[in-house]
């Protein structure tokens, strides 16, 4: 027993200092502070109807009416029944956010580093390299959580996956199985797709080494193991697998009914995102020296340069006042790269890079090899349409992002290409710690550990001095942004603003070569028996952290914390947003304010709205919103039952009241049968849509409908009670006839009911609900009862009790082992 502390004591220690390190940087949640993230108060604004249903109710709601006119909340944060993996992972995030992400960062890449077999030092020092990487800090400071909540799990699933191969067969499986289920639960499918691509990587240099070495039986042995390890990560996982994968079809991640333009022109047909869409940020190929030298490129978008700088003098000539001038310095234009927006560099550290790239030298073998290739893999996919020689690249220029879009499953479901840097960032760190891990063993002889510093010192060093002695005849510093600033301020103040992205890069450089210097001088004196590995360990640490930490403060610090109560309750109410609060009936809300278009989420919180935030809306409401709505189509958002529209004249915001609104549901006189969704939607230009509704052929002839009902004008139907997920109404008609009700029409889950019997309903005028509605006094209900939620629930308990078996069963074994 005492052995046994003995060993976990440094684990502990550690692990206690990761918790340290993580309050410290994010120091202001120990007053109680959060964050002020902008995703984060989006999906406040979106969410904020389906947790006050929860909190009123007690119940899950999987349908809210607050955003786009309807939609599901599987990509709102909904609450699973036996979601015990959530469970865990809420357990392991016991920090205050974002503190908890940064924690797992650190505690997910020591234990793989350690899988590898890596001492609990340079490990530790390998999770500060990791966990401090700029775009890890960065996607925190603007709320990116989940993608952030699902880099941190990469990691431990790789140690899982090391573990197995190396023969650890139990601890593997169960590490694996439980890490994928944590990875799953984050709910960010793009990352763990771009973890998927390095496994399959990590696999290929496995399976290589296995066939030289005649190990093909502990191989696929292995990936069997693996294989019901993640068969049981899905079960575990299974309800918000099965509705991600129920929604994504009807999303703007599924493939469109539509094959035109909103102007009518032909349209590119794909079966996910178009090529345009996916490859909209696409990383620059020089831009990738920002691994290197933080500001190569300038630095973010907006990047504050000081009273000192030629920006601020540029502003102060063009007659603005010191504060405007500070205030515009403070702001100034910096980056020049290809991209259309970014927060900050993708920094990975001079230090780090200095050591993947000895690293390259001293590590052999199938580790390199994978490391490598999953940093190739994910340089050149992070250049989206940027390919080598292309001057002004279009969505369709680089082969190899051609060739993943065309080819590679599921790989058009997902855009911003330039994310999928978060891989090299996790594999440089591994190659330049596994460089010390060579360093301090005897595998290789001082001279060849000499040799390869040189080498490493003369690429890294040498790429340095290069950038800072000819940066005036490689590069022009220009923006593809800066015409707009020549018409506004003139040439001079572009001149201006260059100097000054000059001085940035030649700043970070020098930088750069110093921390190169530095960090080869300390293997230097180590090689030279002057300094003790320890003390080597420490060096690196401090350099590691000044390198990074410095750069991560530049655009995460505690001025991004604010007071608990402004994150928790990001929105303000209006004298229009209470004017319409008033008003207790269902209806919907077009927000045209100014305030309202900077924060789509914002009248989404107060009100069903026909806007939002969120990268996966129905992909028939988008279409609709494009084609109609964003041109005030009158008789679509009356079909829509827009009854606001809040407007905003000389500052003043008021609510508009929409008297022509056709209201919750309405009997038409009239059914207009279309060909296909082309001219579905086209016809809502000039239709009246209180009188007549449109539909497809085929929605025709699957439900049975008659040409021609008997109009009766003194029908009525009366929506009686409401909520997100049911609607109750009461109808009266003389005749049979078809009522169509201002809902979003989405068939996997919504039900409709006639006097308590299920009953078909279909869609019309393109995103609404219609029925068909027999003579006299009847109830109508719609209820959302996805019965994926149901099939997933059961799936995810019955993997919870083999998962759980199969560690009883584990730690029999091992305990039956060690006695024998």
């Amino acid at each position: 027993m005492t052995f046994s502390i003995k060993r976990l004591l440094p684990h502990v220690l550690i692990l206690i200092g990761f918790v340290a390190l993580s309050l410290a940087y994010f120091s202001p949640v120990l007053q109680g502070k959060k964050i002020n993230q902008s995703d984060i108060m989006h999906y406040i604004g979106m969410a904020q109807q389906q947790k006050e249903f929860a909190k009123t109710t007690g119940e899950e709601t999987y349908w809210t009416n607050s955003a786009f006119g309807g939609m599901p909340t599987y990509q709102l944060g909904a609450k699973y029944p036996h979601n015990y993996i959530k469970e865990l992972d809420l357990t392991l995030r016991f920090l205050p956010r974002p503190a908890d992400y940064l924690f797992l960062y650190f505690i997910g890449f020591y234990i793989l580093l350690l899988a590898l077999k890596v001492d609990f030092k340079l490990a530790a020092l390998g999770a500060l390299a990791f966990g401090f990487s700029t775009y890890l800090i960065i996607i925190l400071g603007v709320g990116h959580n989940s993608k952030a909540h699902a880099i941190a799990y990469m990691p431990l699933v790789l140690a899982g996956i090391v573990l197995t191969f190396r023969k650890k067969y139990i601890l593997g499986f169960f590490l694996t199985t439980i890490a994928l289920g944590l990875e799953i639960v984050t709910n960010h499918f793009q990352m763990t797709y771009y973890l998927l691509l390095l496994v399959l990587v990590l696999g290929v240099a496995y399976l290589v080494d296995a066939y030289k070495k005649q190990q093909l039986p502990h191989f696929f042995k292995s990936v069997g193991l693996l294989s019901i390890a993640a068969i049981l990560a899905v079960g575990l996982n299974a309800t918000n697998i099965m509705a991600t994968q129920e929604y994504v079809k009807e999303s703007t991640r599924g493939k469109s009914d539509l094959t035109i333009n909103v102007d009518g022109s032909p349209k590119e047909v794909t079966s996910g995102l178009s090529r345009e869409y996916i490859t909209e940020y696409s990383y620059g190929i020089l831009e990738s020296f920002n691994l290197f030298i933080p500001k190569f490129m300038g630095g973010g978008n907006s990047e504050d340069v000081g009273k000192d700088s030629e920006t601020y003098k540029a502003y102060i000539n063009l007659g603005a006042s010191p504060i405007d001038a500070l205030d515009g310095a403070r702001n100034a234009p910096m980056y020049w790269g290809d991209q259309t927006i970014v927060e900050a560099p993708a920094y990975v550290g001079a230090v780090i890079i200095f050591l993947f790239v000895l690293g390259l030298f001293l590590v052999k073998g199938r580790l390199k090899w994978w490391l490598l290739g999953g940093t190739l893999l994910s340089w050149i996919l992070s250049l989206g349409k940027n390919w080598l020689f292309v001057e002004n690249p279009q969505p369709d220029s680089n082969p190899i992002t051609n060739f993943f879009i065309d080819f590679v499953p599921l790989y058009d479901k997902f855009r911003a290409v330039s994310s999928i840097q978060v891989i090299l960032e996790l594999c440089i760190p591994v190659l330049g710690i596994m460089a010390l891990v060579r360093l301090f063993n005897d595998f290789q002889k001082d001279e060849e550990k000499l040799k390869a510093l040189k080498y490493s010192v003369a690429i890294t060093a040498g790429l340095a001095l290069i950038f800072l002695v000819f940066k005036s005849f490689l590069f022009d510093f220009e923006s593809f942004r800066d015409d707009q600033y020549i018409g506004a301020y003139g040439q001079p103040f572009i001149d201006a603003v260059i100097k000054d992205r000059k001085a940035l890069m030649t700043a970070d450089t020098l930088r750069a070569l110093v921390l190169v210097l530095l960090s080869a001088g300390t293997i230097f004196m180590f090689l030279k028996k002057k300094l003790s590995e320890n003390l080597v360990v420490v060096i690196f640490a401090v350099l590691i952290l000044f390198d990074l930490v410095t750069v991560d403060r530049e655009y995460v610090n505690n001025d991004n914390f604010v007071s608990a109560l402004k994150v928790d309750k990001p929105y303000q109410a209006t004298s229009a947003d209470l004017e319409i609060l008033n008003d207790k009936s269902h209806f919907r809300v077009l927000d045209m304010s100014n305030e309202g278009q900077r924060k789509p989420a914002r009248s989404a919180y107060f009100h069903n709205s026909l806007f939002g935030y969120h990268a996966a809306k129905l992909g028939r409401v988008n279409e609709l919103l494009e084609f109609h709505v964003y041109k005030n189509n009158m008789n679509v958002l009356n079909m829509l039952n827009t009854k606001y529209i809040i407007a905003e004249e000389q500052g003043q915001i008021f609510p508009y009241t929409n008297t022509d609104a056709n209201g919750n549901a309405w009997f038409v006189s009239k059914l207009q049968v279309v060909a296909n969704a082309n001219e579905e939607i086209m016809v809502l230009d000039s239709l009246d849509t209180k009188s007549t509704a449109v539909l497809e052929k085929s929605v025709v002839s699957e439900n049975n409908l008659k040409p021609v009902y008997q109009f009766d004008s003194t029908a009525t139907i009366q929506l009686k009670e409401f909520k997100p997920n049911y609607l109750k109404y009461e109808s009266n008609n003389r005749n049979e006839g078809v009522a169509v009700f201002s809902e979003i029409y989405y068939s996997h889950g919504w039900n409709a009911y006639i006097d308590g019997e299920l009953v078909p309903h279909f869609h019309v005028n393109y995103v609404l609900r219609a029925l068909e509605v027999p003579k006299g006094n009847h109830t109508i209900e719609f209820k959302f009862e996805p019965q994926v939620v149901e099939t997933g629930s059961k799936v995810a308990l019955a993997s919870s009790i083999v998962l759980g078996i199969l560690l009883l069963a584990g730690l029999f074994f091992e305990v039956k082992k060690r006695k024998a």
